[in-house]
């Protein structure tokens, strides 16, 4: 029996998304979902993401990386997720819904789709570097100018550095251009760079605001893939209601075999 998926791309990061809700797909086979994400040979995709029952909530979103192994919160596809429920008229313009970090809000609004995130208590600063965790970990560091060429070499040794090996983290590097952030995200789990990343955004705004590089609480971001905006209120330097916005858009849907 064949399975229907979904693809769909949240600024250029792009998923492949499952109505699960019958559990007809198996999310603990790591490597028929890494093979599926696998660009030239499978589907491609940064990720895939099951939307699963859940009582109490609209949906549960289940997302696994390009590598094929469950992992932390995606923006991007929390958004692209709300889009599909969306589409498939599990909910209208509002919903709550449960992932791996715990419930979440979300809207559909005029030609994108807002996603609440997590709030954020802990921020590490030092001279070069902001560490904190928006649904994932993440580095960021501001530069004058962020490399072209050498990004993925100079973010993937961060990133494979034995500070964070073990563990894994995302890694950031971002330009303040007036009011407004230029940034490139190198992924782990996916291993290379993506054209976006919501919750690197998300870090990145909230970065730039603990440092004072920004101080207006909503914030346009610059990415690869287009444009994301991240709004929050701020109390004694805890992050609270936190909103990522942009597009998310329906590309295609195939079957693939059982």
């Amino acid at each position: 029996m064949a399975i229907q998926f979904y693809k769909y791309n949240g600024t250029g990061n792009d998923f492949i998304l499952i109505d699960n809700r019958k559990n007809q797909f198996d999310g603990s086979n790591t490597e028929r979902i890494k093979s599926l994400c696998t660009r030239h040979f499978g589907i491609g995709a940064d990720g895939l993401i099951l939307l699963e029952n859940e009582a109490g909530y609209d949906f549960r979103m289940v997302y696994y990386n390009s590598d094929g192994n469950e992992s932390s919160m995606c923006g991007n596809g929390g958004r692209c997720i709300i889009q599909f429920a969306h589409d498939l008229e599990i909910i209208d313009t509002e919903t709550t819904f449960v992932a791996i970090d715990g419930p979440h809000k979300g809207k559909v609004l005029d030609g994108e789709i807002a996603l609440q995130m997590q709030n954020v208590e802990s921020i590490l600063d030092n001279d070069i570097r902001s560490e904190l965790n928006t649904g994932s970990p993440h580095y960021v560091e501001f530069m004058n100018e962020i490399p072209e060429k050498d990004f993925v070499n100079r973010a993937r040794e961060i990133r494979e550095s034995e500070t964070y090996l073990k563990e894994g983290i995302n890694v950031n590097f971002a330009k303040i251009s007036g009011n407004e952030i230029h940034m490139r995200t190198y992924e782990r789990g996916v291993e290379d760079e993506t054209l976006a990343c919501g919750t690197g955004a998300t870090a990145v705004a909230i970065a730039a605001h603990k440092r004072g590089l920004i101080t207006q609480n909503l914030i346009p971001l610059r990415v690869k893939g287009g444009k994301l905006t991240v709004s929050f209120n701020e109390t004694n330097g805890k992050y609270s209601s936190i909103w990522l916005t942009g597009p998310a858009k329906f590309v295609f849907l195939g079957n693939v075999p059982s």
